[in-house]
Parts: C-alpha cells; sequence; structure tokens
C-alpha cells in the first residue's frame, strides 16, 4: 500500500513539474525536446557487418565444436561398454576404466571450458568496436536530425528507463540502414526457410 502510495506521489510530482514548466515555457520560448528511441543491442545484430562478424567466428570455432563432439561420444561410448560388460570384469579393470572415463570427461570439461571463455572474448571485442562505430553514427544520425535526446530501450544489465514510446520515436531500423550503408558490407545470402515443424499429437511436458 504504501508503495502503491508512492508511486501515485511520484506520478502526482511529476505532473505538476511537467505543468510548471509548460508555465514557464509559456512566459519565456525555448527550444523543444526532441527525444529517439535506439534499441542499441538490437541494432547491433541487425547490422550486415554484425552478423558477417559473428558467423565468421562461428565458423573459426566449428573445428573446436566438432572436437569436443568427438570427446563427449567417445566418453559415452566406454560409459556404456563398462555398463555392458561391468559384471564380467575384474574389480581393478573397471576401477580402470571408471578413472579413464573420469579423467577424459575432466579432460572434455576444460576444454569445454577454455573453448567458451575464447569465443567470448573474441565476441566481446568484435562487439565494443562494432558498438564504437554503430555509436559514431548514431551520434551524426541524431544531430543531423535535430535529437537533443535518445534514449536506449532495450538495456539487458539493468531495466530499461523507457516505458512508454511511439514507434514513430523508434529510430533502430534508421540507425541499421544507415550504418549498412556506411558500412558497405554485402547482406549474407538468405538461407532457405526450414520445415515447419508439425504439431506433437500431446502437449510436452514441462519439466
Amino acid at each position: 500500500m504504501k508503495r502503491s502510495l508512492a508511486i501515485v506521489f511520484m506520478l502526482a510530482s511529476g505532473l505538476a513539474l511537467s505543468a510548471a514548466a509548460q508555465t514557464r515555457a509559456a512566459s519565456s520560448p525555448a527550444e523543444s525536446a526532441k527525444v529517439a528511441v535506439i534499441f542499441f543491442q538490437a541494432a547491433l545484430d541487425q547490422t550486415t557487418e554484425g552478423q558477417r562478424d559473428y558467423a565468421e567466428l562461428k565458423k573459426k570455432y566449428e573445428p573446436k565444436r566438432l572436437q569436443l563432439d568427438q570427446f563427449t561420444g567417445e566418453i559415452e561410448n566406454l560409459q556404456k561398454d563398462l555398463q555392458a560388460q561391468g559384471g564380467n570384469l575384474t574389480d581393478a579393470e573397471r576401477a580402470r576404466r571408471a578413472k579413464t572415463i573420469e579423467d577424459k570427461t575432466k579432460h572434455a570439461q576444460r576444454f569445454a571450458e577454455d573453448t567458451q571463455n575464447d569465443f567470448q572474448q573474441e565476441m566481446q571485442k568484435q562487439y565494443s568496436v562494432l558498438a564504437a562505430k554503430v555509436y559514431k553514427v548514431l551520434v551524426a544520425y541524431a544531430q543531423q536530425n535535430g535529437y537533443t535526446l535518445v534514449l536506449d530501450g532495450g538495456q539487458q544489465q539493468q531495466a530499461s528507463l523507457v516505458l512508454y514510446s511511439t514507434p514513430a520515436t523508434d529510430i533502430t531500423k534508421a540507425i541499421v540502414d544507415t550504418y549498412n550503408l556506411k558500412s558497405n558490407v554485402p547482406a549474407s545470402p538468405a538461407k532457405p526457410a526450414a520445415a515447419a515443424p508439425r504439431p506433437a499429437a500431446k502437449p510436452p511436458v514441462k519439466p
């Protein structure tokens, strides 16, 4: 209840401040603010340069992904053999095979963690470089079009400050189109659409 009253008070205060500002504006002319909203992360993902760089990064790490799949398949086969032959093995042989599986599992886990860390670091580096370039385009676009304030509507680490906006204020596509034209990176060839999944006979059971 106290939280609801606080919100109402904040809204009422905001309306009062808005009315006071309008009163001051009526008495002394001032430049009106022009505000825009951009979903910056989405803009980066939609640039042809960002899509190209990410595709190249995935291709670079594809051999390591295949190697990890090989490790996983080998471990699964060893586990199946141990389960199938466990009753016919001596305690020493069973322990030796279990130790082999344990060592290979630890090796595969370290390999996966190292690969994931390397991938994330390279992707973060790509993201930082691209973000800086897109930001420059954003600033130039805002200045050319008279925007006095641009808000990020897609913040992920914290709640977005944008509670409401109209489609007319969203300049994400405009920034993406402007950057794509400036970067001159061609769009990737469209991949054939995947076949639509068939409806399940029964709804999936939620875990």
